[in-house]
């Protein structure tokens, strides 16, 4: 394919993705394809030669989206959002175009330096204390990774190998594998799997330790667990608080936990995936409180600021335990600026990277703080919206407190009637939900999800989840 026929061809795939996002709330949400169903639709083996991009398109409808969950549509409510603007649809295809592998400053100074840049500009939008930021001058700074469970595992990597550095000098005398025997992290019962996992790969323990009523990490708890764990010998390293819990969208007492863990020496993660992108409104920012006795903090754009999947920010007070944690430098990929810019392969699990920057640098200035800020304003109301048609209905109860965009709710009685409902309501198609489930009470997950939702589609869904019910209540 040469330049004029990439020119036809992305013509017609930009309007393709303008009429499919501009009319997704007509499309069926949730797919009701069986495992298998592309291989018959396909060829066995790849072509010996080109096909046209027309055929391409026209396998679009016919071959993929029979096969498509429609994340964008505000009939989506399952998870947490998942952003898409056209900003940064835009960006991905310049960032495709120049296609550098921005592992170090040499392979690509403005990679990194637009990186360094609006990580400041994002920190600065969210309330960080300036001890996160690259422009104060000090060891802080930020970078993209591609999840927030790749900021987990990168924060319990760096805090491990600080640990073990600070034991060593206590004691000399233990072998590195005897320090990692004894280290131990913890977070609360309602952190994300991820955590967990992070924990499995960094080859630590970790401990969950038991939310309050409301599903809340408390300092209280988190100092007791830890105290007991030095009473038998174990060394306390790490400690995950979520702003935002995948389960209720509860915030943990970071100003609690987080002077704790200063107490004992214990590496304070924040993640805030989902909810952080809320501290850009002055008004959800005291959910914030206690951010200066963080060590790292995360949150995902891609989840709730317009930012296209993957683009998870994470900032680090002193990313020096991380970057000597990952630094494997061999002579082809040093540089003669070295240690003049940040070489974000030393900050991350992979080694290359894309010019993801590119994406946060279009969005903040194609919408503008403002208009962002509107953006997570309509969905918490449209949160509030759900909740009170909810309350309206005296077969239903909602679960714990309505935070942000998520609103998790549930039929009064046993829990087969909300398993039945949820059931239904997938079944029918029309709107997507997922469940959850805390100390053996079974409910609904109602997520705002979709750019696109307006007040009627609220009204839509309640109807949809009415509806199953009356199915169920009846049947």
């Amino acid at each position: 394919m040469e330049a004029p026929e990439f020119r036809e061809f992305a013509k017609s795939m930009v309007d393709y993705i303008a009429d499919y996002l501009e009319n997704i709330r007509d499309r069926r949400v949730l797919s009701d394809v069986k495992p298998g169903y592309l291989r018959p639709l396909i060829p066995d083996s790849a072509p010996e030669t080109p096909e046209s991009w027309e055929d391409v398109m026209k396998d679009i409808e016919r071959v993929i989206m029979p096969g498509v969950t429609h994340w964008h549509s505000p009939k989506f409510h399952a998870y947490f959002p998942t952003a898409n603007s056209y900003p940064a649809i835009v960006a991905d295809m310049l960032s495709g175009a120049i296609a550098c592998i921005g592992f170090s400053w040499i392979a690509s100074p403005a990679c990194t330096e637009l990186e360094v840049v609006m990580l400041d500009w994002l920190g600065k939008m969210i309330g960080l204390p300036k001890e996160f930021l690259a422009c104060s001058g000090g060891k802080g700074g930020g970078v993209i990774q591609g999840t927030a469970s790749e900021a987990t595992l990168v924060a319990l990597l760096g805090a491990k190998a600080k640990k073990i550095e600070e034991i060593k000098v206590l004691h000399p005398e233990w072998s590195e594998n005897t320090i990692i025997s004894k280290l131990v992290g913890y977070s609360s019962s309602q952190a994300h799997s991820s955590v967990e996992r992070a924990g499995l790969l960094g080859g630590v323990k970790l401990r969950g330790v038991a939310a309050d009523e409301n599903n809340r990490l408390r300092g209280e708890a988190l100092e007791a667990a830890i105290k007991k764990d030095l009473e038998d010998g174990l060394i306390p390293f790490y400690a995950v608080v979520t702003l935002g819990t995948t389960n209720t969208c509860a915030f943990d007492h970071l100003d609690e936990c987080g002077p704790v863990g200063n107490k004992y020496g214990v590496w304070i993660h924040v993640d805030a995936a989902y909810a952080g992108a809320a501290f850009i409104c002055p008004e959800y920012r005291p959910l914030l409180k206690g951010i200066e006795t963080a060590d790292s903090f995360n949150f995902n754009p891609h989840k709730w600021m317009l930012v296209n999947f993957d683009c998870s920010a994470m900032w680090l007070k002193d990313p020096s335990w991380v970057v000597n944690a990952f630094n494997v430098d061999p002579l082809y990929l040093k540089h003669d600026m070295q240690g003049s810019a940040p070489d974000y392969r030393h900050w991350q699990i992979p080694l290359g990277r894309r010019f993801r920057a590119l994406k946060l640098w279009f969005v903040l200035r194609l919408y503008g703080v403002q208009n962002l800020q509107a953006h997570i304003r309509r969905h918490c109301g449209y949160a509030t919206q759900f909740a009170n048609l909810c309350r309206a209905d005296e077969r239903f109860e909602i679960v714990g407190d309505v935070n942000m965009g998520l609103v998790c709710f549930r039929l009064k009685g046993a829990n087969e009637k909300s398993e039945k409902l949820l059931k239904h309501i997938n079944g029918r198609g029309k709107i997507h939900m997922v469940p959850s489930k805390i100390n053996d009470v079974y409910f609904l997950r109602m997520a705002v999800c979709s750019r696109f939702t307006r007040p009627e589609d609220m009204e839509y869904s309640w109807k949809e989840v009415s509806e199953a019910a009356n199915d169920i209540c009846n049947g």
